[in-house]
């Protein structure tokens, strides 16, 4: 037991852990052949990336700013008053605030940022929870494939969750070492680094998981379903 750490917690800590190694078990296959981790003629250059990718996608240009990007609108949600809904095809619904999404474990990565508009930020350092750590609380059914990801700005995306559960998909609180600004998603936005930017939804509210695929706000209107960035995959 971790210091200040209640049996409570404890136990809770020990059934994600539990639920991640049944996730994982389920869905290694699929995610180990997907095409951010299998291509065997990915396009892009660079030396490799953490999957074995070239570390800029074909078309890409490296940026050092972080440009703003969104629908218009910025909801500024304070942290008492932000919660984050995971339900649709899952055995234990749960609704998260704040303390509790600060009480699941936390994870501290740096991974590249790829936009669809054509530019790249890379070694991009983050703190949050993995989606992973998130679906092993809720425990997709077995009909559970995709998600789709709402945010409070009215943006919804969907993807597989063969992709969402990659381990450096993040619902992420912190950048470089200080809360998420708000105009870049924060309290907490999801990245995701195996596909194109617009899959993780800013200001990230809910979580719905499917029985099967539905196009979320730009797959709607002709982005890529897939968002591929070694495939230059933007759109359908």
């Amino acid at each position: 037991m971790e210091p200040n750490q209640s049996p409570e917690q404890t136990a809770k800590l020990d059934r994600i852990i539990e639920a991640r190694m049944k996730l994982k078990r389920r869905f290694e296959e699929q995610m180990a052949s997907t095409p951010s981790m299998t291509d065997d003629k990915p396009l892009g250059s660079g030396p490799p990336n953490r999957h074995g990718m070239p570390q800029i996608p074909k078309s890409q240009t490296v940026t050092k700013k972080w440009p703003v990007l969104d629908l218009g609108y910025h909801p500024n949600i304070p942290t008492d008053k932000w919660q984050l809904n995971l339900d649709g095809e899952v055995e234990n619904p749960t609704r998260l605030k704040w303390p509790d999404f600060m009480a699941l474990p936390q994870t501290e990565d740096v991974s590249d940022f790829h936009c669809v508009t054509t530019w790249s930020q890379l070694d991009m350092p983050w703190v949050g929870v993995r989606f992973m750590d998130l679906a092993a609380l809720v425990m997709p059914k077995e009909t559970a494939t995709h998600v789709m990801c709402y945010g409070y700005d009215g943006y919804c995306t969907n993807l597989s969750l063969a992709e969402a559960l990659k381990p450096d998909v993040l619902l992420v609180h912190t950048f470089n070492g200080a809360p998420l600004p708000l105009e870049h998603g924060g309290p907490v936005r999801m990245i995701t680094p195996q596909l194109y930017a617009w899959k993780g939804s800013k200001w990230i509210k809910r979580i719905e998981f499917l029985a099967g695929d539905r196009k979320g706000f730009w797959e709607e209107r002709g982005y890529s379903n897939t968002a591929y960035p070694w495939r230059n995959d933007r759109y359908s």
